[in-house]
């Protein structure tokens, strides 16, 4: 059996989100214990916490937009400061979007960018009722960004990007939205060793953020092939732990971990 085509990966993923999207209580991957963290109730702010973020951001956001989703908290990285405009790639129901919100204050902007209808709607319903302003959330790829050139000073994500199937095109939309000196600040998985061909092959790994992910030295070349400079990848060995818990039986957590991506889009006559 041969790695699943690019349509059927997206088809899963879509398939997969809009049913997250739809029911509450649901997480990333489905199982029992299910991947990318247990998202009912106070489960949900149990593994948020340990991903990286504070009390204090999990307070201020509408509950609705936590759904259990990450591997990570970027907005740990991205160093946000006021006025800035930032773009959420596969914004969900817009967790990040909102923190990121918070932290740009209302003369920034933040663009939240998901391609499942469903999701964009929960995350709007969210917007709406925390009262957020300088947020707009929009139906699109993440290989084919509704965002104009050059408008973006950080764009964050959150264990999205080892969804796509063509990761350089993720990589070169990013660079052509993100203003001279603009940053990335990524959390997402990437691999440490060669992940077993039967998980390879399986489609609902693609959609459950374990066979769709690269390893370190191939997202640095893509990264550098897309233009950025001052790459950082830093895996985060702790995430093995809960990582064990979305294929349980298969061992991934040997082959994949969580892992934080810095990279910057060169300035004005700096070199790439």
């Amino acid at each position: 059996m041969r790695r699943p085509n690019n349509d059927a990966i997206r088809r899963a993923v879509r398939a997969k989100y809009r049913s997250i999207a739809q029911t509450r209580g649901r997480s990333c991957c489905g199982g029992s214990p299910p991947c990318c963290g247990p998202s009912a109730g106070g489960k949900a702010t149990e593994v948020s916490r340990k991903l990286g973020y504070s009390g204090e951001q999990l307070a201020v956001v509408p509950p609705d937009a936590n759904m259990g989703l990450g591997c990570g908290n970027p907005l740990g990285i991205a160093a946000l400061q006021p006025g800035e405009a930032v773009l959420d790639l596969g914004s969900g129901g817009g967790f990040d979007s909102f923190l990121a919100a918070q932290a740009v204050g209302a003369r920034g902007r933040v663009i939240g960018v998901d391609m499942v209808p469903e999701m964009v709607a929960r995350a709007r319903a969210n917007a709406g009722q925390g009262g957020y302003a300088n947020v707009d959330f929009r139906l699109g790829e993440i290989e084919q960004l509704p965002v104009a050139d050059a408008s973006i000073d950080c764009i964050i994500s959150n264990c999205v990007i080892n969804l796509s199937p063509d990761k350089r095109a993720v990589f070169a939309e990013a660079f052509r939205v993100l203003k001279p000196g603009g940053r990335l600040a990524i959390s997402d998985i990437v691999t440490t060793a060669a992940l077993p061909a039967k998980v390879k092959r399986d489609v609902t790994a693609y959609a459950g953020c374990i066979a769709g992910a690269a390893s370190i030295a191939e997202l640095r070349s893509m990264l550098e092939e897309a233009g950025f400079i001052g790459i950082e990848i830093a895996p985060r060995d702790e995430s093995r732990e809960f990582i064990r818990q979305w294929l349980p039986g298969s061992r991934v957590e040997e082959c994949i971990v969580a892992a934080a991506i810095r990279a910057v889009k060169p300035g004005a006559g700096e070199a790439a």
